[in-house]
């Protein structure tokens, strides 16, 4: 994997201060979890940070972050001809013709897919995957839209997903397929996995796992227009149609109510695309800056916030000479009380408290902690006062009150579980600090292989 070049702050006119101003918001701001971030400005990277236990060489969920992506698989298709923007979406798929019969669905074209103007009233995920036996594309397409298509934006993952599906019919590849050798492999990014639909095809509207550099790479390509270091790989006037505002939003959110493009989101400044828990790329022109993020952050808008108040500035302004402070920072820890206990060989069930209905019994062996939900997951616990990473799964404990307390962090995500173990009742309780959107196994909380 090639990386990007490495700069100073103030070499590239940034004042650090400003960057750590933000950092140092955000720590103090509730629901906001940083996992990563990187910093670019002309075309350099200034500012790179990881929280331990996460690390630069480590795909993250991007969530709906994965939506651009799609958006870029279909840049390139419309590029090279192989999808008509002006085409509907059930031209493409001939076998669904007799079953679509409502106007409005037949009606729907794919430039009102890829902006979220299919028609619907609102989110038809769960609806579609009943009406289409888990084909969402299908199961759009036979839920008659209560608007005209085109006329009306509301978010539907199943919208995303048939970009996924056109592109894998016209092409014979899967997304992660057909952007290996249009987009990986021009940008140098060699880690990459895409979570399948219920029937097989790359979920386009979530599933990507990418590492936070692959994130502002592909925010580079967009800000320059589609040229990577001097190559053109798609053309500036897809860049600048996928951009722009194709309908309104009217959200409440300052940084959702200024349109939408083509899987992309219209924000206070420049553009992005965003993913649940805080997944950001965001493409801030008028800075000739990108920033990537990963993070489990709830609060969405909070980081906005403050990426306006104190980032943005500080990208426009110079700063002291000399670097800025990488720093090692981890994450929090288990809060114990100071007290030890044994890790005592022993078996436990669902306590009272226990939030997490598919996890059916924890154990304890020497040096290791066993989870199973369905799916068996192995753990291990090393010393008490510092993060434990084997693969995709980080932990840390400590002891509180006679109770074990355990937080699992999925590396290659956004989410940590916390568990509490009691050996005088042999219950647990588990919770997640913010739980993931699908129940997947937790053994499945990582990039697929």
């Amino acid at each position: 994997m090639t990386r990007l070049p490495r700069s100073t702050p103030a070499a590239q006119g940034v004042d650090a201060s400003g960057i750590d101003a933000f950092i140092t918001a955000l720590d103090r701001t509730p629901d906001v979890e940083l996992h990563s971030l990187m910093v670019l400005r002309h075309g350099h990277v200034v500012a790179e940070r990881w929280w331990h236990p996460y690390r630069p060489d480590a795909p993250h969920l991007l969530y709906s972050l994965s939506k651009s992506f799609a958006s870029t698989a279909l840049g390139f298709a419309v590029t090279e001809g192989l999808v008509d923007l002006d085409a509907t979406v059930l031209s493409y798929f001939p076998e669904y013709d007799a079953r679509v019969t409502d106007p409005r669905s037949r009606s729907i074209l794919v430039r009102h897919v890829a902006s979220m103007t299919s028609g619907h009233a609102d989110e038809t995920i769960d609806e579609a995957f009943q009406a289409g036996a888990g084909d969402l594309t299908l199961g759009l397409l036979l839920l008659p839209p209560q608007r005209e298509p085109g006329t009306f934006f509301a978010y539907n993952q199943p919208c995303t997903n048939a970009l996924s599906a056109i592109i894998e019919r016209v092409s014979g590849a899967s997304l992660t397929e057909f952007l290996r050798p249009r987009l990986f492999e021009p940008l140098g990014i060699g880690r990459y996995g895409w979570w399948p639909d219920p029937i097989g095809r790359d979920q386009g509207f979530s599933g990507l796992h990418l590492t936070t550099e692959s994130v502002a790479k592909v925010g580079q390509l967009y800000l320059d227009g589609g040229s990577w270091q001097g190559r053109r790989l798609l053309p500036a006037e897809w860049v600048a149609e996928a951009t722009r505002a194709h309908v309104d939003t009217d959200r409440d959110s300052p940084d959702w109510s200024r349109g939408y493009g083509f899987q992309f989101w219209r924000s206070r400044h420049g553009y992005r695309g965003d993913g649940a828990h805080g997944q950001y790329m965001l493409i801030l022109p008028e800075a000739d800056a990108v920033v990537a993020i990963t993070s489990q952050s709830p609060d969405m808008q909070a980081v906005l916030d403050q990426a306006w108040t104190h980032l943005l500035p500080a990208l426009t302004r110079s700063g002291p000479p000399g670097p800025w402070p990488a720093g090692s920072p981890e994450l929090d820890r288990p809060a114990g009380d100071g007290s030890t206990g044994e890790l005592a060989e022993a078996t436990y069930r669902p306590g009272p408290a226990n939030t997490v209905d598919t996890l059916k019994t924890v154990r304890l062996r020497p040096g290791e902690i066993l989870l199973d939900d369905g799916w068996e997951l192995t753990a291990e616990l090393g010393a008490p006062d510092s993060w434990t990473v084997v693969g995709p799964v980080a932990t840390a404990h400590a002891w509180s009150g006679g109770r074990l307390l355990v937080d699992l962090v999925f590396t290659e995500g956004p989410h940590r579980l916390h568990l509490t173990l009691d050996p005088a009742t042999g219950t647990f309780a588990a919770a997640w600090q913010a739980a993931p959107l699908a129940p997947v196994p937790l053994a499945a909380q990582r990039m697929p292989r």
